[in-house]
């Protein structure tokens, strides 16, 4: 059985893909927090990206936890998200 996916479990190291075909997953960033499925605080240190929706990104692919590309069309997408600028609000609802 496969398992199931789950936007508010991603946190950590985020590497973003230019090329579709190698991200693990596709984002559409939302403007408002009102739609998304993940709400993403971008943390400045990486030892602080230890619980959901707080993401560090690094230019290191082999250090990343997941890769993300992110889409023009929310309908292209895994999961949507939206930038807080207030690392508690961070995650899911």
């Amino acid at each position: 059985m496969a398992q199931v996916f789950n936007a508010c479990d991603l946190y950590g190291q985020v590497y973003v893909e230019s090329d579709p075909n190698f991200a693990d997953y596709l984002v559409y960033v939302y403007d408002s927090e009102a739609f998304a499925d993940l709400i993403v605080y971008e943390e400045e240190n990486q030892l602080f990206a230890d619980r959901s929706g707080l993401w560090f990104y690094t230019d290191a692919k082999n250090f990343a936890d997941f890769t993300v590309y992110f889409v023009n069309d929310p309908g292209m997408a895994d999961f949507t998200i939206a930038y807080t600028n207030a690392q508690n609000f961070a995650g899911c609802r």
